[in-house]
């Protein structure tokens, strides 16, 4: 099992309707992301920023993740949130970049 944190801004007056699409997460994207081995998702905000924390089971992540991220589900699911977000760096679009594990308690 891989732990994956990751970050990324929310765009000015984006929060609310980012938290009224996640308070209801289709059931298909929901499958999608089982199915990509992805357990324990859990997305936090503070300041601006969302925080992603999440249980990878699988054996190939990006292979698993690129899998995902083709799934018809996910494609709508992107083009409804994918607005709400901005990222830290880099180009407009570009993947939630991942965080480095510094401490972790079972």
């Amino acid at each position: 099992m891989q732990r994956i944190g990751r970050v990324m801004r929310i765009r000015e007056g984006k929060l609310e309707e980012y938290r009224r699409l996640h308070a209801a997460v289709w059931p298909e994207v929901l499958a999608a992301l089982a199915r990509a081995g992805i357990r324990n998702y859990t997305i936090y905000h503070h300041g601006g920023l969302l925080f992603s924390t999440m249980e990878y089971i699988g054996d190939d992540y990006v292979a698993d993740r690129e899998r995902l991220l083709a799934d018809p589900a996910m494609q709508r699911w992107n083009a409804l949130t994918g607005p709400c977000l901005e990222p830290l760096d880099g180009p407009a679009g570009a993947a939630w970049p991942s965080m480095d594990e510094l401490f972790h308690m079972d």
